[in-house]
């Protein structure tokens, strides 16, 4: 081993080593072992790895190198996921950034193309990423979302739900993305504050209205006035005593002059505002809700490109044309984009006097993660899978623990999902995914099937029926929801389907609960049953993690320049190229000079190298259960410290028993007391560690080993053993090479799954001690407790030897005495027990503690005056400060 602790010198030969070797692999075929199976979260292909990928990644690798070093049959496996939506955005950006280009100066095929050659120059960044972070994958049978055999599955899932009913096509309101022309789920869209106004109208109450009532008008408030053109009710509580008599009643709304009812629903806030709210179903969730219950009409007032239509499009509450409901828009306010249009709408208020009052407001506005675009609820065709049909049977799964949840307080946030379940929308306008499998012909009737050769076969459809392929694809999360049965090559029954299904657990972020963790559970146990036909679990336990924050507690984002790539800080990285790195090819460049500045506070300097095994330690270290992690730069270096320190205390044994007699199968040796108290303190932690990896606290498992291998090991135990391996006879230097060599073996084992690159390297060095013929540690057992070895009197007779030392140490630095000043110890009043333990250990305290002799003397004995008094539990130990001439003279 060389001197100097250098990572970067032994961490990509070691994975080559690995890869070669064929060490990730699982066996098939074998069944006579228990198996473990984690399928990973498929990492996006739009990029590369961040530190929250690194984090979970690690935990991931942690959980399958201790399960394979149990002895199961381990499979590991990997892939990437298309990204639909964010991937076409990013070719396009970048297509537009390259050439001055937009996708409108491309064919869909020569757009698609050019998305693959991206997904496979980003796929292999992040496969490269991931071997640096030591992940021990199957890359054999690594999968992508839409490659052929993900493909087919996907498509046959859609066939079976629709034709079992379970997906149907209808137009209904969804989050509407206009720059990007497509829908989008609520995890792409953000919730931005801005400022913005208020606007009180006058609805003018019918002429027939007014009989009841002294008012001529209701006054109702709104944020987005453009919207009064597709309005088709006024809503109040119906406890609200300013409104009790105006039930069935109708008002005249503004411009348009179209009466509408005024309706009561318990969904309005009588405090807010008026108490009147505008009902307008095509624009509006809330609204969109209202208007179900009361069966109102709906009207589009918007193109998909947020433009006033010159013909409103009226719709039943059923999404169904509606041709009995007349209504117009005027000529001025046509093919106005929403901003003009609301400044129209609100001019022509102003002028009819129908403007009452405007007040300024700070607003919550829905807008797209991906453009920056107001997000606008737009009526359109879309594709939905019934959930409410599908949930049911996934609660009770959870409810019963069937899926452990851990932590558990997340079984709370997925129930309150579920059990309020809406249809997913499940297809989206974009070019980029997988292509829903139907067709229709000039009738609009829906055929579905793998291929229209198929379809016209099973249908008996001649040439002469025309059929159109339907453009929409489907939304990324639908083939992600498959990911750990079609992952595994379903609709094939294969044996890794038959071996490793249902896998083991699925790490996550708790944020995705909804979108991927509760559409997993439902759609597996849908399609996946076991022999008995009961319905299979796609995993046993879901571990949510926390999101990792930057030092100042913000969330990482793109659009911050707050990502860290885990590679950078494994191989280091200039303050230059860094600023490069975050800025180049950004989505929303307005934020480039932001992004610049805040990177030259974080890293002025850049960032130091620090390795693979230092990250990883550092992420386990702050995986407590399920909170957002704050990331801490000095946490990581502290444990690059610790890295180093492993090396060097393992230089030091390496040292002392290489090419030496360590006894390894020689049956006479001689134990000291250290040794001894190292092995069952070694054993504990084992015990410990193997409890805490049971219920997923990585954390607390970072925490002890860092304490073992820092104080006991390093520290202690070694210092300890000098006096034996320099002045100890024959049997107890055996016995302590043994035992050092021996520990160091076990330590490197038990310490492998989370920091695996340098306990390899020192392993292949102590093997050859040990005379172990193993290729490799990772395929060495885990260290086991054993009961048996535990000697409690070990641990009771060195700790006391411990806190002696650490007192005359003390002493030491409180009077500036030099650490090779010799000293005489003095203990006052010791019964036997305390002086038999003094006595057979007296080489270690001199020879640790630099004594030059110990005295015992009875309880009434005054010794010298010059002496410091230390009580020691039924004893008092004196120590004899030198006058300052002799302490100068000893120096």
């Amino acid at each position: 081993m060389e001197k100097t602790y250098n990572p970067k010198n032994i961490e990509e030969p070691i994975y080559k080593f690995w890869e070669q070797g064929n060490y990730f692999d699982p066996h098939d075929e074998d069944i006579s072992r228990e198996n473990y199976c984690i399928m990973m979260p498929p990492p996006n292909i739009t990029g590369q790895l961040h530190l929250g990928h690194a984090f979970q990644q690690t935990i991931m690798d942690i959980l399958i190198r201790y399960q394979r070093m149990l002895g199961k049959n381990t499979l590991w496996q990997t892939g990437t996921d298309h990204a639909g939506i964010a991937a076409q955005l990013l070719v396009e950006h970048k297509i537009y950034n390259d050439t001055g280009k937009n996708k409108h100066d491309y064919t869909n095929e020569e757009l698609i193309k050019k998305i693959w050659i991206w997904k496979n120059q980003s796929e292999k960044f992040i496969n490269y990423q991931m071997k640096r972070l030591g992940n021990s994958v199957c890359w054999k049978k690594a999968r992508f979302t839409m490659d052929s055999e993900m493909s087919y599955a996907v498509k046959e899932a859609f066939i079976r739900l629709y034709e079992n009913n379970l997906i149907y096509r209808g137009k209904r309101l969804v989050n509407w993305d206009y720059k990007l022309q497509t829908a989008i789920s609520d995890l792409e869209v953000v919730n931005k504050p801005m400022k913005g106004s208020m606007w009180y109208l006058y609805y003018k109450l019918d002429h027939s209205t007014n009989i009841i009532t002294n008012s001529k008008h209701l006054i109702v408030a709104t944020t987005r006035p453009e919207t009064i053109l597709g309005d088709t009710a006024v809503a109040v509580h119906p406890e609200d005593p300013r409104y009790k008599n105006l039930i069935g009643q109708y008002v005249i709304v503004p411009i348009t002059n179209r009466r509408i009812p005024i309706i009561f629903d318990k969904d309005i806030d009588m405090f807010k505002g008026t108490g009147c709210a505008k009902i307008t179903p095509a624009h509006d969730f809330h609204d969109y809700t209202i208007a179900k219950k009361h069966k109102l009409p709906m009207i589009n007032i918007l193109s998909l490109d947020r433009k006033i239509l010159k013909k409103p499009e009226v719709f039943d509450s059923y999404g169904q044309p509606n041709n009995t409901l007349h209504c117009d828009i005027p000529q001025i306010f046509q093919d106005l984009d929403g901003d003009h249009a609301r400044k129209k709408i609100i001019s022509e208020c102003n002028t009819l006097r129908l403007l009452h009052n405007i007040e300024s407001k700070n607003l919550i506005i829905p807008c797209s993660d991906r453009t920056g675009a107001i997000i606008e609820p737009m009526l359109t065709n879309q594709w939905y899978l019934r959930a409410q049909n599908l949930a049911q049977q996934a609660i009770h799964t959870v409810q019963l623990d069937i899926i452990n949840f851990v932590p558990k307080q997340y079984k709370n946030m997925y129930f309150s999902w579920m059990n309020n379940v809406q249809d997913w929308c499940i297809s989206r306008q974009i070019l980029w995914g997988h292509k829903i499998p139907a067709w229709y012909d000039n009738n609009k009737k829906i055929y579905v099937g793998h291929c229209e050769k198929d379809i016209r076969t099973q249908n008996k459809l001649d040439n002469n029926i025309i059929l159109h392929k339907d453009n929409d694809v489907l939304d990324t999360w639908f083939s992600s929801s498959l990911w750990t049965f079609a992952g595994l090559g379903w609709p094939k029954d294969t044996n890794l389907l038959n071996i490793f299904h249902p896998t083991d657990v699925v790490i996550s972020g708790f944020d995705i609960i909804f979108f991927w963790i509760a559409r997993m559970i439902m759609l597996t146990m849908y399609f996946i049953k076991n022999k008995n036909g009961s319905a299979q679990i796609p995993f046993k336990t879901a571990y949510f993690t926390g999101l990792i924050r930057d030092e100042l507690g913000q969330k990482m984002s793109k659009s911050k320049g707050n990502i860290i790539d885990p590679i950078d800080i494994i191989d280091g990285i200039s303050i230059e190229n860094l600023l490069k790195k975050r800025t180049k090819h950004m989505l929303q460049p307005q934020f480039a000079k932001k992004i610049i500045k805040y990177t030259k506070k974080q890293f002025p300097n850049g960032i130091k190298p620090y390795g693979t095994d230092a990250l990883r330690f550092t992420l386990t270290a702050l995986a407590s259960s399920g909170r957002d992690i704050h990331w801490d730069m000095k946490r990581l270096a502290g444990y690059r410290n610790f890295c180093n320190k492993l090396w060097h205390a393992s230089r030091f044994v390496l040292i002392h028993t290489k090419n030496k007699d360590c006894g390894i199968f020689t049956k006479e040796k001689s134990f000291s007391l250290a040794d001894r108290w190292i092995i069952t303190k070694f054993h504990q932690t084992v015990n410990t560690v193997h409890k805490k990896l049971e219920i997923y606290r990585f954390d607390k498992i970072a925490n002890i080993l860092h304490e073992f291998i820092w104080h006991q090991f390093c520290d202690w135990y070694i210092e300890l053993t000098k006096p034996i391996l320099f002045h100890g006879n024959i049997l107890e230097i055996r016995g302590t090479r043994y035992t050092l060599i021996t520990l160091l073996e076990s330590l490197l084992r038990l310490a492998h799954p989370i920091i695996p690159f340098i306990t390899e390297k020192i392993w292949q060095e102590v093997k050859v001690i040990t005379e172990n013929n193993g290729e490799t540690i990772m395929l060495q057992p885990f260290p086991k407790y054993d009961a048996s070895i535990i000697d409690t009197k070990s641990i009771t007779d060195l700790e006391w030897i411990k806190h002696v030392i650490v007192a005359i140490r003390a002493i030491r630095v409180n009077m500036n005495i030099a650490y090779n000043t010799p000293l005489q110890a003095i203990f006052r009043n010791t019964p036997l027990e305390i002086k038999k333990r003094i006595t057979e250990n007296s080489k270690i305290l001199c020879n640790i503690a630099q004594l030059e002799s110990i005295d015992f003397i009875s309880k009434n004995k005054i010794h010298h005056p010059k002496s410091i008094t230390i009580p020691l539990d039924s004893t008092e130990l004196l120590v004899h400060i030198p006058e300052k001439d002799s302490i100068t003279q000893l120096k």
